[in-house]
C-alpha cells in the first residue's frame, strides 16, 4: 500500500513546471521594486531595459536588422551607436569595433518571461541564415541559455549520481539486487517528493512555477541523504541477518536504527524548514522540497516500505552473495 501511494504521487513530477522564474515572481511578498516595475512595463516596451544583443559584420546590419523585426514580439531594432565627446549624449553613427556592430532588439514582452525566451533560436536562426559568424546574447539570451544548460544537467548528472550510487551500494552490501531494490526506493522516494512538490507549488503557495535548476538541486540533498539512511538500515541489517535471518534481521536492524533515522531525520527536516521563511520564492521551494522529502524518507520509506520489501523477498534479496542461502550461526 505504501509503495502504491508514492507511484501515485511519483505519477505528478511530470506536471512540475520548470520553466524558470521571472524577475517579478523570484519574491514570496510584493516588493516595491517589482511593483515600479510592472508600472513601468505598462507605460513602455516591456524588454526595452533589457534589450537582446546581437553583433552582426559592418556590412549585414541591413538584413539582419530586417531579420530581426521579422521575428515575432521584436518591437525594435537599432544599432549601438558613438557618443558625443563633448556631451557624452548618443549619435547616430553606429559603433563599429573590428568590423562588427552590436544591434539591440527590443522585445515586446518582458525579458526575462518565457516568452522572451522562447524567442531567443527563432532569433538566432534568422540572423544565422543572413549572418553565419552572428551572435545572439543579453539578459534573455543568458537565462535561456541558463535553463537549456540546467535541463542537460538534470539529464547528465542524475544518471552518472544514480549509477555511482548502485556501485556503491553493491560493493558495501554485497549484493546486487539489494543495491538495485535501495536505489529504486531513493528514486521512488525522489520522484514521489517533486510530484508533492509540483501540487503544493500550483494549488496552495500560487507559485507560478520552479526555476530549472530546483529538481537537481532536490535531487542532490534528497538522494544523499536518503542512501545515508539506507546505509544506517541496511548495514546493520545485514549484520543481524548473519545471526539469526533475514526477515528477523530486518525487524532487529529497523527495532535498533529506528530512532536514530526517524530523530536525524526530524532535525534536518526542521533545519531546512527554515528556508521556508525567506523572501525568496526558489529558497522556500527548496526548503519545502527538502523538509517533506527527508520526512517522507525517514517516516514512510526507511521504517515502512524498505523493511516491508525486505521481509517479502527473504533471504534471495542478499543475491548473489552466500547471504541468500540463509546460513544462520548457532549465537
Amino acid at each position: 500500500v505504501t509503495g502504491l501511494v508514492l507511484l501515485v504521487f511519483a505519477g505528478f513530477a511530470t506536471t512540475l513546471n520548470t520553466s524558470g522564474v521571472a524577475q517579478t515572481e523570484v519574491f514570496t511578498k510584493e516588493q516595491d521594486s517589482v511593483v515600479g516595475l510592472e508600472r513601468l512595463g505598462l507605460h513602455f516596451p516591456s524588454g526595452e531595459g533589457t534589450p537582446v544583443e546581437i553583433v552582426v559584420t559592418e556590412d549585414r546590419v541591413a538584413v539582419a536588422s530586417a531579420a530581426i523585426l521579422a521575428v515575432d514580439q521584436v518591437a525594435s531594432v537599432a544599432p549601438a551607436t558613438l557618443r558625443d565627446p563633448m556631451t557624452g549624449a548618443p549619435t547616430e553613427t553606429p559603433k563599429i569595433i573590428e568590423g562588427k556592430v552590436l544591434l539591440n532588439a527590443i522585445l515586446k514582452v518582458p525579458a526575462d518571461s518565457q516568452e522572451a525566451k522562447k524567442l531567443i533560436p527563432d532569433l538566432r536562426q534568422s540572423v544565422k541564415e543572413v549572418d553565419p559568424t552572428a551572435l545572439v546574447g543579453g539578459q534573455t539570451a543568458v537565462g535561456f541559455d541558463i535553463d537549456q544548460a540546467s535541463r542537460r544537467d538534470n539529464q547528465v548528472i542524475i544518471p552518472i549520481v544514480l549509477i555511482l550510487i548502485a556501485i556503491i551500494l553493491g560493493l558495501l552490501l554485497r549484493s546486487i539486487f539489494a543495491a538495485g531494490i535501495l536505489l529504486f526506493t531513493v528514486v521512488l522516494s525522489f520522484a514521489a517528493t517533486l510530484g508533492v512538490c509540483a501540487f503544493v507549488f500550483e494549488h496552495v503557495f500560487g507559485f507560478p512555477s520552479t526555476d530549472a535548476s530546483f529538481p537537481l538541486f532536490a535531487f542532490v540533498f534528497l538522494v544523499a541523504l536518503g542512501i545515508d539512511y539506507n546505509i544506517f538500515l541496511m548495514t546493520r541489517v545485514r549484520e543481524e541477518t548473519q545471526k539469526i535471518g533475514t526477515r528477523a534481521g530486518v525487524i532487529k536492524g529497523l527495532t535498533v536504527t529506528g530512532g536514530v533515522i526517524t530523530s536525524a531525520g526530524i532535525v534536518l527536516a526542521a533545519t531546512f524548514g527554515v528556508l521556508g521563511v525567506l523572501p525568496l520564492v526558489f529558497l522556500a521551494q527548496l526548503g519545502f522540497a527538502v523538509a517533506f522529502g527527508v520526512l517522507l524518507d525517514a517516516l514512510v520509506v526507511r521504517s515502512l516500505l524498505v523493511p516491508a520489501i525486505v521481509r517479502i523477498i527473504g533471504p534471495k534479496i542478499w543475491w548473489p552473495s552466500k547471504l541468500q542461502h540463509e546460513k544462520v550461526s548457532a549465537n
